[in-house]
Formats: structure tokens, C-alpha cells, sequence
């Protein structure tokens, strides 16, 4: 039956975070975004959630992205140069997303590392096995004065069966980051679950929205406006520690 009264759209959620400490938008370094026009196109989104400072994350991993302040500099200078072409006043700084990986492991020994502020260190794990040393290099990060952080631990399937590991490596010191993009669904219903699961039990210390391109953007516009969105968002609050630790 046709109805006269139509359902009023849901106004989009509120972000819990107004800084985000993980998304691939220095241009042309990573599998993010290819070049500052677009850079600033996804910038410009990000602004429209209340994203008021961004602390960049390109990858750097063995053979692939082995980036550092000689490959990231300059292209942050150009993202730099192309906002102020459009008079967008950005608070923009960069780090990296670390790939436990050999490469990694040679950074730490010579102490050359992106850092995030405060001595934070953002990693993350293979997708297909946890590191067989995770536990010495947590321990070797702190041994350094850093603060690890874990990058999307619900996207590692090995996990889904071994919850108690996450818990074990919290209590550790390890931090936890979540990705809004798995909540946003983007990667399907088992990340969704997971990042539930540690949010229920308190293990969600960071978020960011782990953007790359265009489409990730769409993800998260669609799912602002969802009951869920409004959901997480409550939630997250009791624990996210972005802003208190990275002040926007």
C-alpha cells in the first residue's frame, strides 16, 4: 500500500575520532591513492566526517612499498602544494603502517622508524600467518620506549578461532586499531563481526578509516547514515583513545 508519509533519512552518524592516524592518501607512494589531485578530492571527504587532522600511514613492506622520509617527503609536499591550491587548510603529517617483515625488523634495529607523535609505532601482521617473533617485537618496541599499535587485527582471519590470542597480546601492551571501514562492512561480514567482538570486549584503543580510493569513501558515506553507524559510534567512545592521545 503506497504511503503519504515518507521515512525522514537518518542524519549521518558522528565520527568518535576526529583524528585519523591510519589512511593511504600520500599520493603515488603505496596502493593508495595515485596523485595529489585525487589525495585531495579524498581529503575533502574525509573534512566532510569531521576529520579535522590526518596522521598519514604509508605502507612500508619488503619488496613492494619500502618506503621512507626519501619517497614520502616529497610526495607530501605535493599534497601540501596542491591543498593550498584550493585554499584547503589541512592539519597533515605522515608516519607509516610497518609490515612485520625482515625489512621492518632491520628499521627497528637502526632505529629508523616513522613514528606516530608520542612514540607510537603503527604494524601490522601478515594476512596469512601471525609473525612466529610478534611477541619479542612488541617487547623489543617497548625495551625502545615505543607504543605499538596493531593495524586492523580483525582483518586477520587466523584470529577469528583464536580471540583469547588478541586478548593475550593486549594485555601485553600491544594497542588495537580498527579499521571504520570494517565496520562500514567493506570487507565483509566476518571483519564486521570481529571488530564487534573487540569492541564489546574493550580492546579497540584506536580507529581509522584505512582509506585509499574513491570507493572506500562511498563505503563509509553509505554507512554513516545506518542505525549501526550510530551504534558504533556510541560505543566507541568509551574506549577510543584518538584524539585524547593525537589532539586534532
Amino acid at each position: 500500500m503506497f504511503s503519504i508519509f515518507k521515512k525522514k533519512p537518518k542524519e549521518p552518524a558522528e565520527l568518535c575520532f576526529a583524528t585519523d592516524i591510519h589512511c593511504h592518501i600520500v599520493p603515488g607512494v603505496d596502493d593508495g591513492s595515485p596523485d595529489a589531485a585525487t589525495s585531495a578530492a579524498l581529503i575533502s571527504r574525509m573534512q566532510g566526517w569531521g576529520i579535522r587532522r590526518i596522521l598519514a600511514s604509508p605502507h612500508v613492506t619488503m619488496n613492494t612499498f619500502e618506503n621512507d622520509r626519501t619517497t614520502i617527503d616529497p610526495a607530501l609536499a605535493s599534497l601540501r602544494a596542491e591543498l593550498d591550491s584550493h585554499g584547503m587548510a589541512v592539519n597533515i603529517g605522515t608516519h607509516a603502517e610497518y609490515r612485520i617483515d625482515e625489512l621492518f625488523e632491520r628499521r627497528l634495529a637502526e632505529n629508523d622508524l616513522m613514528l606516530l607523535p608520542d612514540s607510537h609505532i603503527l604494524i601490522e601482521n601478515s594476512f596469512f600467518q601471525e609473525p612466529w617473533n610478534l611477541d619479542q617485537i612488541v617487547f623489543d618496541l617497548q625495551v625502545k620506549g615505543l607504543r605499538p599499535i596493531l593495524a586492523h587485527p580483525e582483518r586477520y582471519s587466523y584470529y577469528y578461532s583464536h580471540k583469547d590470542r588478541l586478548r593475550t597480546l593486549h594485555d601485553a601492551g600491544l594497542a588495537m586499531q580498527i579499521n571504520l571501514l570494517s565496520l562500514a562492512g567493506n570487507y565483509g561480514k566476518d571483519e564486521l563481526k570481529m571488530a564487534e567482538y573487540l569492541m564489546k570486549n574493550g580492546m579497540v584503543d584506536f580507529i581509522g578509516t584505512d582509506l585509499h580510493k574513491a570507493s572506500h569513501a562511498d563505503c563509509i558515506d553509505a554507512y554513516l547514515t545506518t542505525s549501526d553507524a550510530h551504534s558504533h559510534m556510541a560505543d566507541l567512545r568509551q574506549t577510543v583513545r584518538n584524539d585524547s592521545v593525537f589532539p586534532a
